[in-house]
């Protein structure tokens, strides 16, 4: 645990991480809070709660990138006032919108969505070493591994105990606090060493989004399409057995394992490449779909569970090291894109699996998509490694003939 002493040391980590943890527990729960007030306080069905979610998650999709780009260019503290603002207008309206209105408002909340994953990805990032940065990526993945445990749960007991009102309001506030206090810590984006690539003109994006940039984005995709699409499985399995009420505890059984293999896996000296974890993630995945009640459920998500923080933050290490400094804020907002999209996919995709064939189709269709990932990471990175070998040779093809032709001039009588 000596790494993780290390990094909680680095002046303001801590604080940014409790802060943060505030903030994107919050952001986790809002789908589901909306889902609940759209069910429960407009009383409409669960397929317009769908519509809401889906635009949520579109415009945080979205909204990635381009604030991302505005953190580059005009600096976080800006961007947080922008975006604390527009969610506090956004929840403090949820209870009195129509659905039409709620719609198009839950899209432009998502494209002006606080990016407190961003930005502390960012910060771990230009805070710490090179030494300490698996470490640090790992706390981060356990962090959002929490916050997806605590989120979802706490809005719902709040809304079945006080109402889906309140808790509109309790979201809100939560993710005003974590932005503020984000604001307050103002931490850094870029190290002390970077500040002179920092100030320099923004790199082309044909020059940082390589093909090992492609790779870890496709990853990071693959990835959530994974996880999302093991939750729905979950859900199905849990129904067909007639244990629906059981699903809770085996999701809290997959984050606890989570947690713990991303600490484990933090703490290790040599790590694996992403590629190896995301494949051995999605095989492990396809056999949890043997389980046929709650019990052996539990016991098979393990597997999958010790492997989730580990591949989320062995993704965000790899796109941390390949962004260049002037365009880290978009990279990592296109990282925060990509997982998006895979959460958005991951269920519609699970769900046909599982309705042309068993809830275990479910199982071994977010298995399949996490492998397809991996290999595609794999041949890209490959490919890239391979072009880089090519071009080192190339590269030094001229210097060696213009050594030649110095020597040739150096022995010739008539040189110089």
């Amino acid at each position: 645990m000596t790494s993780y002493r290390q990094v909680l040391a680095v002046p303001g980590m801590a604080p940014l991480l409790g802060v943060s943890l505030l903030a994107r527990t919050a952001i986790t729960a809002d789908v589901m809070a909306l889902t609940l007030f759209v069910v429960l306080g407009l009383e409409l069905s669960y397929a317009a709660a769908g519509g809401v979610a889906a635009a949520l998650t579109a415009g945080v999709a979205l909204g990635g990138p381009l604030l991302g780009r505005m953190i580059d260019s005009r600096g976080l503290r800006l961007v947080l006032l922008v975006t604390v603002t527009a969610q506090v207008v956004f929840w403090l309206g949820v209870p009195v919108l129509p659905y039409g209105f709620l719609l198009v408002a839950s899209f432009v909340a998502g494209l002006l969505m606080v990016p407190a994953q961003a930005v502390s990805r960012q910060a771990i990032a230009a805070m710490t070493t090179s030494e300490q940065r698996r470490a640090a990526f790992a706390l981060e993945a356990v962090q959002g591994e929490l916050s997806y445990i605590v989120g979802p749960a706490v809005v719902i007991l709040g809304a079945a105990t006080v109402s889906p009102d309140v808790v509109a309001w309790g979201v809100g506030a939560a993710i005003l606090a974590g932005g503020v206090g984000i604001a307050v810590l103002n931490p850094p984006m870029h190290a002390r060493d970077e500040a002179e690539a920092a100030a320099a003109e923004r790199p082309p994006r044909r020059q940082w989004l390589s093909a090992r940039m492609v790779a870890a984005l496709t990853m990071a995709f693959g990835t959530t399409t994974l996880l999302s699409g093991v939750d729905l499985a979950i859900v199905a399995t849990l129904r067909e057995a007639g244990q629906v009420s059981w699903a809770a505890v085996v999701v809290v059984v997959f984050g606890v394992s989570s947690v713990i293999g991303g600490l484990v896996y933090g703490a290790l000296t040599r790590p694996l490449p992403t590629w190896l974890l995301l494949a051995l993630l999605g095989l492990v995945t396809i056999p949890a779909g043997l389980a046929h009640d709650w019990a052996w459920l539990c016991v098979a998500v393990v597997g999958s569970g010790l492997l989730t923080a580990p591949t989320l933050g062995s993704v965000a290490d790899a796109v941390s090291r390949l962004a260049p400094p002037r365009a880290r804020g978009e990279v990592t907002g296109l990282q925060s894109s990509a997982q998006s999209a895979g959460f958005a996919l991951g269920s519609p995709l699970v769900g046909v699996a599982i309705d042309l064939s068993v809830p275990a189709g479910g199982f071994a269709a977010a298995g399949l998509a996490g492998l397809a990932a991996a290999g595609t990471g794999y041949v890209l990175s490959r490919r890239s490694r391979i072009c880089a070998m090519r071009s080192g040779l190339t590269g030094r093809l001229p210097w060696s003939s213009q050594v030649g032709r110095s020597s040739a001039r150096r022995r010739s009588p008539t040189a110089g």
